[in-house]
């Protein structure tokens, strides 16, 4: 991400511009109703609420391969458009790897990391797996009997699936994973028992499981989660870790000044009520990063992930 760290620490003493007078083009690189969407529109309900930002915006839905799909548009269309976000998280840079996609985050000006979202597994309500055990155990019987749905190929979800079936001794290669374009389809293909196992965020899956429409059987984080009555994987015996993040990165070509105004929207919505109340109704862990160490991270977050990649064999 050699070109991150160029806006450095100038653009960070300007003085922000005023705020432009016209609605945001806001990017949401995945379906209506899926993690990427929430993270595009919440953020600025949260910022109309509190008065930091409330000439709208325009968004758009461009989901498929990771994001890279909605990335590529973004970049293409926006490129020195001070008033143009995106919604991106852990998946997009899976996405890109996997994808080999010529368009990445170096094409782009990174603002904020804002929410951590820890992943969950569920099944269909009748479904004979009960537990994480039971789970290993059949994906080490017969794992292509067990069709597993969650986001986007090489992303988080699927990251965390090929690290369970490494975990329980089963063979990635054979991996029946489905990948759908949201959460939201996930959980429709779950509920529905068109798969038999889904992956996705805790805010995605807990309004289902609280009606009874599925089951969660453990969530992937490090700790348990408060009113989810599941265990971690590592608790069930099963050493793997996983969590998704999510935040907004800015245009192509970003002037300075935009990018100072977009964080100084950021850092105050952050302290926000508003914002803290969605962080609640989400379930959303607070992750805030910002600017240059956002940048950062994201170097680092690219080679975890493709170190990952590589030893599951979801990347040469």
């Amino acid at each position: 991400m050699k070109n991150f760290l160029a806006y450095g620490a100038l653009a960070l003493s300007m003085m922000a511009t005023p705020a432009l007078a016209e609605p945001a083009d806001v990017m949401a690189p995945g379906g209506p109703g899926g993690g990427y969407d929430a993270m595009a529109r919440l953020p600025f309900q949260a910022m109309r609420e509190a008065g930091i930002f409330t000439d709208g915006a325009q968004f758009t839905n461009r989901g498929g391969a990771g994001g890279t799909i909605g990335l590529a548009e973004f970049v293409n269309k926006n490129e020195g458009n001070d008033n143009a976000v995106m919604s991106m998280g852990a998946i997009l840079i899976g996405g890109i790897l996997i994808n080999n996609s010529p368009i990445t985050l170096d094409d782009t000006v990174p603002l904020v990391r804002l929410i951590s979202d820890t992943g969950a597994i569920a099944v269909p309500p009748d479904s004979d797996i009960k537990t994480p055990q039971d789970l290993a155990a059949a994906l080490k019987e017969n794992i292509g009997a067990v069709p597993i749905g969650g986001g986007s190929a090489g992303g988080v979800d699927h990251i965390a699936a090929a690290l369970l079936v490494k975990a329980a001794g089963g063979d990635v290669a054979k991996l029946n994973y489905i990948p759908y374009p949201s959460g939201a389809d996930v959980v429709t293909n779950l509920a529905g028992a068109k798969i038999k196992v889904g992956i996705s965020g805790i805010s995605e899956f807990k309004p289902l499981a609280e009606a009874g429409r599925i089951r969660i059987i453990a969530v992937t984080g490090e700790e348990r989660i408060e009113g989810i009555d599941a265990p971690t994987l590592k608790e069930a015996g099963l050493d793997v870790v996983v969590s998704n993040w999510r935040g907004i990165i800015g245009a192509p070509d970003m002037s300075d000044e935009g990018r100072k105004m977009w964080l100084d929207r950021f850092a105050k919505m952050h302290e926000s009520e508003a914002w803290k109340k969605i962080l609640t109704q989400q379930g959303w862990e607070d992750a805030y990063l910002a600017g240059d160490d956002f940048v950062s991270f994201l170097e680092e977050e690219a080679e975890r992930q493709e170190e990952i990649l590589k030893s599951v064999g979801l990347v040469k």
